[in-house]
């Protein structure tokens, strides 16, 4: 696999969280981010999988295509073993469409509390896929291909109640493995080295190296 250095690849969420982590984690590398918001005539890719995998390639191939440019997608969710691994791929959707982040998180501890178990063990979980073109392909042609997919993941359990301001989604509520502190608590710097989406984010950037021939 090769790809040129000054590669642009396209950010393939909308999500400002996601994009604010993904901009931390390859801004230093010989590549130019863009943005779906500069490819106006983009359509929303629907999230029709079974599994974080698919629905990240669903969406990874399905922008690069659009797009004519690289494109990294992610699926990612949060797994309660006493709610049998939900909400999982619907995190994103828990509580119906147009509820917040913080409606998601009072849902959540609303369904916890009908357990009685003191054992709240939960994992993030993301699933990033790189689709585009072959830069040692002589002739490019119109499909994109599946570059890579990374799979992460962080155990942790789920708070009594949300602590923190700092990150999104039901960062406020889970505290990641060897923590006191949930993800809303703990310093940015912190997070983008033990969570899901940064461990996915780390072994993407060593992909995007070698195969721009920078490691």
């Amino acid at each position: 696999m090769s790809l040129a250095a000054g590669l642009e690849i396209v950010i393939a969420t909308y999500n400002p969280g996601k994009i604010r982590e993904v901009e931390e984690a390859l801004r230093a590398l010989p590549l130019k981010l863009r943005f779906l918001s500069e490819f106006p005539n983009v359509a929303t890719i629907d999230e029709v999988g079974k599994t974080y995998e698919e629905n990240a390639v669903l969406k990874a191939l399905g922008y690069a295509k659009q797009t004519g440019q690289t494109a990294l997608a992610d699926d990612s969710g949060l797994e309660v073993d006493l709610l049998g691994g939900k909400p999982g791929i619907f995190s994103a959707r828990f509580g119906g469409e147009g509820s917040t982040d913080s409606d998601r998180v009072q849902l959540l501890l609303q369904q916890l509390s009908r357990h009685e178990s003191e054992q709240r063990r939960a994992r993030f979980v993301c699933c990033m896929a790189l689709a585009g073109w072959d830069a040692s392909d002589n002739v490019r042609t119109q499909q994109p291909q599946l570059l890579t997919v990374i799979l992460a993941r962080c155990e942790g359990a789920i708070s009594l109640a949300p602590r923190g301001s700092n990150g999104f989604g039901f960062d406020p509520v889970f505290i990641p493995a060897g923590f006191e502190s949930t993800f809303g608590e703990l310093p940015t710097e912190i997070k983008a080295e033990i969570s899901h989406r940064a461990q996915a984010l780390a072994a993407i950037r060593v992909f995007l190296l070698r195969s721009m021939g920078q490691a």
